[in-house]
């Protein structure tokens, strides 16, 4: 979330409406319904999630165990587990 002026943004008419409220303090204004993104969509940090996970199975099911997985990925043992055996 960033910092955006006011003055730059509302028109002056609202400006005055909204500083009948608020002057001075930081306010937040949540997008509207149906617009928002998910977790990590913005960053890319679901993907790059996504795309881990698909390679632990993939080598999971090439043989290699749940604690080198682990050692490999910098994960605890039962999230390795979890990313395994959970639907993908």
């Amino acid at each position: 979330m960033k910092y955006i002026n006011a003055e730059a943004v509302f028109p002056k008419r609202l400006l005055d409406e909204l500083q009948q409220y608020v002057q001075g303090d930081w306010i937040y204004i949540p997008a509207m319904k149906g617009t928002r993104k998910a977790w990590g969509e913005r960053s890319g940090s679901r993907e790059t999630l996504r795309l881990r996970n698909k390679e632990i199975r993939l080598q999971y099911k090439r043989g290699r165990s749940i604690e080198q997985l682990s050692s490999q990925f910098g994960l605890a043992y039962d999230t390795v587990k979890k990313i395994i055996y959970s639907k993908s």
